[in-house]
């Protein structure tokens, strides 16, 4: 196989910080590029953070309001129980555009059966929709 030359964006920052060190401010400029850098990763963990807690704190808001639970630890210990899949990303985007469908799938991590012993998907019947196997 032929061999694959990489890396054109680096390639690129870097030819441009080598064209603004040329001067009496090179210590500074390298400075505040690897400053520029370090930011960025920091505001991208940051980033995952933040929507991290807004979607726990959506959820927390419509499952409280509707009075289904009143912790959203519970909630998602009992989703985890019955080996839920859905993330809190997308709990959340259910908090806020279909509301009746979170209450749904809260109800059914509500059930009361023995865990220990036979622990079941949740498994929700959409409308309108094939599903093989049921």
């Amino acid at each position: 196989m032929t061999r694959v030359r990489r890396g054109y964006i680096a390639r690129k920052r870097r030819k441009k910080s080598r064209l603004s060190r040329q001067g009496a401010l090179t210590r500074t400029i390298a400075q505040q590029e690897r400053r520029a850098l370090v930011s960025a990763q920091r505001n991208r963990d940051r980033k995952k953070r933040d929507f991290r807690r807004l979607w726990i704190t959506r959820i927390n808001a419509v499952i409280r309001k509707k009075g289904v639970y009143f912790y959203y630890s519970k909630f998602l210990h009992d989703l985890h129980k019955r080996q839920s899949l859905i993330n809190r990303k997308i709990l959340a985007q259910l908090a806020i555009l279909n509301k009746t469908f979170l209450y749904t799938i809260s109800n059914e991590a509500i059930k009361k059966e023995d865990w220990k012993e036979s622990p079941k998907m949740i498994s929700i019947k959409f409308p309108g929709v094939y599903s093989p196997g049921g």
